[in-house]
């Protein structure tokens, strides 16, 4: 299952590269926009792949944590990545009550996790040693990236519709192709092509949530305490979303954004219910009814 789930997630951000390389085409008319395409594919893959850690840390104003500052959740996380197989990843807290949680980073080696203030006061020991978990099998399966790419990949269409569509509408820019101001073409770049892009981002989040949620349960052998940390956070972090960069949103453990309005069009995250009932499939042939204390040391 983890092998098709990898061979998923890699179709589908090849599916996005090649949009960006269809648009390259379609404006430029000839041979030469496939080139300009991929090049710009390139160029946002590498950009998302070494700047997405500090770009996501940055847009929800989180810290770097010593561990002096909270030796009890270096315990704990310490203790989860040993279970994961995973380098310890650096501690970073986000200065919200809104409880959420998310992964980023390059890969293993350079991961960090973000915890909010408001999921560390709200949720009890196996509950956060459950979305932790999740976290380091983002981590592990190197999701932080993936999303990170399919984030800008999506976003680097949107912008090249724009801009590009604004050239071909008042300066073509290729004569020669005569396909730089041509109607599909810009219905292409600005609706058909960002609306796919977004359709294949989701598609690819809800792929990499299952799956760590699945690599929770493995973790902390507690698919139940997941459940139950999934039911508080839906409930109570859209009382308090957070405001932030959309963009990132597929990061989090659950859509951190507000569910109202427009914001629906950002929902990057399968339906909190139908991970739920995986989770509680999976519970039925675990011993989820131990104490968690016997499962981690106490923080």
């Amino acid at each position: 299952m983890a092998g098709m789930n990898q061979l998923k997630t890699l179709l589908l951000l090849a599916l996005l590269s090649g949009l960006i390389v269809l648009a390259g085409y379609l404006l430029v008319g000839n041979e030469q926009g496939l080139y300009y395409g991929l090049g710009f594919a390139a160029l946002s893959s590498f950009g998302s792949w070494y700047y997405s850690d500090r770009a996501a840390l940055s847009a929800f104003k989180a810290k770097p944590t010593p561990r002096e500052q909270a030796p009890e959740l270096y315990e704990r996380i310490e203790q989860l990545s040993d279970r994961a197989g995973v380098p310890n990843p650096a501690l970073y807290i986000v200065p919200s009550e809104s409880p959420n949680a998310f992964a980023t980073g390059r890969d293993p080696n350079h991961a960090a996790i973000a915890l909010t203030e408001g999921i560390i006061e709200l949720l009890p020991a196996d509950e956060l040693d459950a979305v932790i978990a999740h976290e380091l099998t983002h981590v592990r399966n190197r999701d932080t990236l993936t999303q990170a790419v399919a984030g800008t990949l999506a976003g680097s269409l949107t912008y090249l519709g724009r801009i590009l569509t604004l050239g071909a509408l008042y300066f073509p820019v290729a004569r020669v192709g005569r396909r730089g101001n041509n109607p599909l073409a810009i219905l292409f770049l600005l609706v058909i092509g960002p609306f796919s892009a977004g359709l294949l981002r989701m598609a690819i989040s809800r792929t990499r949530e299952y799956a760590a949620d699945a690599g929770a349960a493995e973790i902390t052998e507690n698919p139940l305490a997941l459940v139950r940390a999934l039911e508080t956070l839906e409930a109570t972090g859209q009382k308090n979303p957070i405001h932030g960069n959309p963009a990132f949103a597929a990061l989090f453990i659950v859509n951190p954004l507000s569910k109202e309005g427009l914001m629906k069009l950002f929902m990057t995250h399968p339906p909190t219910e139908d991970r739920i009932k995986r989770l509680k499939a999976l519970a039925e042939g675990t011993d989820a009814s131990a104490d968690s204390s016997e499962k981690l040391s106490p923080a």
